[in-house]
């Protein structure tokens, strides 16, 4: 095998190795989730204390996530990814232990802390690493690891009594170390990891540059946060006026996530052939449509279909956003820019789920309506921020456009 055709099988090394991990870790992470308010409320906790856990992931996201990508153009991307998986695995053990309510709390926060700052380290390596052309199909595989897990995780441990919760949080703790491996094993990560070492020589990382591939992409983010904080909060109580049994309910949240699996990476194919800023446009706007629908629809059997259906058009929105947002950023930058991206959808998300279960009070279609509509408001001003930036990927990194905003330069 000659050298050229080794260097190009490094980056499917990466691809794989970053896949697996992301699997294993949310694998281990949504296996907690049915159970954990059941958890928390035998453990003496109160209504107001159980949503104060389930709001610390949102929240500690939220205020993580960037300074995690700030952290990895300055450290490196490896080292973050690598702390982020252990500080979500030292949380999850850490549940096993009699603390108390407000205890979860903290531990759920820094649950978050570490599957926040594992996700963008990851991304930013695959950021740095991956040709723009090929960038698509490698985000994709990212998503398709993160939603497998959450199709298998939420299943297994919904097999597990309450009582025997504690297996659950072993494992979870357990398979976010197991997820450390494969970054051993990638060859790239160690040759990543060594450019940036020589990158930091020459010294820290400049000024964050706004432009408008990243700025419609994190527009893109908060758009599709506002639509997934709705189902978050609305979608299993919406099923349950259609008089949706659980099991109905847990098959739902499975229909949606194998389409997007088997979709995930020809949806990154797509990203790298066609107009990246119309594929996200179109996916994004197929999800507004879905979810101004659902509370209209009665019958359940087209709700489950339909959430099926819906996966696709997100599985190539984020591959097609992801590649748009790190077109026209340096590599001492990408770190920065995973942050911004993951914590425009994460705020969005909180937000949205925090007002979706009080406007569900009030009307069953409110959350929705009202959710679609935000990312609407939104998403209507993507063309004219992406107007000027290229939108096939062949190229759009070494060709001049005019993508720079009037005063970009940020820290």
């Amino acid at each position: 095998m000659n050298a050229g055709s080794e260097s190009d099988r490094d980056p499917d090394r990466l691809v794989r190795a970053l896949a697996l991990t992301t699997f294993l870790q949310w694998f281990g992470a949504s296996a907690i989730l049915p159970l954990l308010p059941v958890f928390v409320r035998q453990r003496g906790g109160s209504d107001a204390v159980v949503g104060a856990v389930m709001a610390a992931f949102y929240a500690a996201g939220v205020l993580s996530q960037y300074p995690a990508g700030w952290l990895a153009d300055r450290i490196g991307r490896r080292p973050v990814l690598l702390v982020g998986l252990l500080i979500y695995a030292g949380a999850s053990l850490a549940f096993l232990a009699p603390v108390s309510p407000m205890g979860d709390i903290g531990l759920r926060a820094l649950q978050g802390i570490g599957a926040g700052s594992a996700e963008v380290a990851a991304l930013a390596l695959i950021s740095g690493a991956i040709p723009l052309e090929r960038r698509g199909r490698a985000f994709g595989s990212i998503y398709r690891g993160q939603l497998a897990g959450m199709a298998i995780g939420p299943l297994l441990g919904s097999l597990i009594s309450v009582g025997s919760l504690g297996i659950v949080f072993a494992a979870s703790g357990l398979t976010s170390i197991a997820a450390c491996i494969p970054v051993f094993v990638g060859t790239q990560l160690a040759r990543q990891d060594r450019a940036q070492s020589a990158a930091r020589q020459i010294g820290r990382p400049g000024r964050l540059t706004l432009n408008r591939s990243l700025v419609g992409s994190i527009m893109a983010a908060a758009s599709l946060g506002l639509l997934i904080g709705v189902y978050e909060s609305c979608w299993t109580l919406l099923l349950h006026y259609r008089h949706a049994a659980d099991w109905q309910i847990g098959l739902s949240w499975t229909l949606f996530a194998v389409p997007f699996v088997v979709m995930a990476k020809p949806g990154g194919w797509l990203a790298d052939h066609y107009d990246r800023r119309w594929l996200a446009l179109g996916g994004l706007t197929s999800s507004i449509a879905f979810c101004l629908s659902y509370p209209f629809l009665h019958s359940l059997v087209l709700l489950l279909v339909l959430g099926g259906i819906e996966a696709v058009g997100m599985a190539i929105t984020l591959p097609a956003a992801q590649s748009m947002l790190t077109q026209s950023s340096g590599p001492s930058e990408l770190g920065r820019v995973q942050g911004l991206f993951a914590t425009s959808e994460t705020a969005s998300i909180a937000i949205s789920a925090a007002c979706g279960g009080a406007l569900f009070a009030v009307a069953d279609w409110a959350p929705f309506v009202a959710g679609a509509l935000g990312a609407v408001a939104i998403a209507i001003f993507l063309p004219l921020v992406w107007a000027p930036v290229r939108g096939h990927a062949t190229g759009a990194a070494s060709e001049p456009y005019p993508e720079l905003l009037p005063g970009s330069s940020g820290s």
